[in-house]
């Protein structure tokens, strides 16, 4: 198969974000390798408590401030008041269970320099985990219309798709009631379309990326993304105002979620895993009419 000549919309991946620790910050990539559970090391981390439950930004905001970077063999962690963390990539300690939302999965503990490193920042006892690769959590069934999606300590899906007209909508309604412009690094996003309009990615179907050689790629957006208080935190500072998620509110209540205030789409690798996304490739799409 090739790449579609006519479709209904097209356009450009515009930025792509890795995030390596579950909660905390994430890496903007000019490219990505794309495997069956999203982007390459994407929430391959996740930070729990002492019962094993996983932690986000929602009840600690300190978590947005916790900073990786990616290295060959290392990730390195970084966050104010502290000295840098190095986390070994193809190293674990113990092996442990832990919870992420209803799911209850094996994974592996990084040891104790790591769980005392995020217990003093955040200030409660904490634990670094490494998601088993071995164990396949999928996806929601009803929603992925019943194909086997696996993903790792994301929320559900493998990856987030949204566009930068969908921000810039969002921003002129904020601007417009007299609150700040905000950045794309609040949604999460794992891809951002370029020349697209205003929440297409809400009403597309399959969307096919350019690939290398004869390899589709294609990613198949599945439920709508519903907002919790994360994106009315800075992520630069780690403090609140609710102005996003009260503007989301006005025009972004999604009937098939019940009514919850939603930001772009998670999405599931139909096709093309080992593939790599490029900054820059173009995609194609179609409208899906329900």
């Amino acid at each position: 198969m090739s790449f579609p000549s006519e479709s209904d919309l097209s356009g450009t991946i515009a930025r792509l974000f890795v995030y390596p620790v579950k909660s905390c910050a994430g890496i903007e990539v000019q490219q990505a390798l794309l495997t069956e559970t999203g982007l390459d090391l994407d929430r391959a981390w996740m930070v729990v408590d002492a019962q094993g439950m996983f932690l986000t930004q929602r009840s600690l905001p300190r978590m947005a401030l916790i900073r990786p970077q990616l290295k060959s063999d290392e990730m390195v962690l970084r966050a104010p008041g502290m000295l840098a963390l190095h986390v070994a990539i193809d190293a674990v300690e113990t092996p442990t269970t832990v919870t992420v939302w209803r799911d209850t999965v094996p994974a592996w503990d990084m040891g104790p320099v790591a769980a005392q490193w995020f217990t003093d920042f955040l200030g409660q006892p904490c634990r670094l985990v490494r998601f088993d690769p071995e164990h396949q959590r999928l996806s929601s069934l009803e929603w992925t219309d019943g194909v086997e999606a696996p993903n790792q300590f994301a929320d559900g899906f493998p990856l987030l798709v949204t566009s930068e007209a969908s921000l810039q909508d969002l921003n002129a309604r904020l601007t417009a009631g007299g609150h700040g412009a905000v950045g794309m690094e609040r949604f999460r996003p794992n891809v951002v379309l370029a020349g697209v309009d205003a929440h297409d990615e809400d009403r597309v179907d399959r969307v096919h990326v350019e690939g290398d050689g004869n390899t589709d790629i294609h990613l198949q957006p599945v439920k709508p993304c519903a907002r919790c208080p994360i994106p009315d935190i800075d992520p630069a500072t780690a403090e609140s105002n609710p102005s996003v998620g009260d503007t989301l509110r006005t025009y972004r209540q999604d009937k098939r979620l019940d009514g919850a205030i939603t930001f772009g789409m998670n999405a599931i690798v139909r096709n093309g895993a080992g593939q790599w996304l490029r900054v820059g490739q173009r995609i194609a799409a179609d409208l899906r009419f329900e």
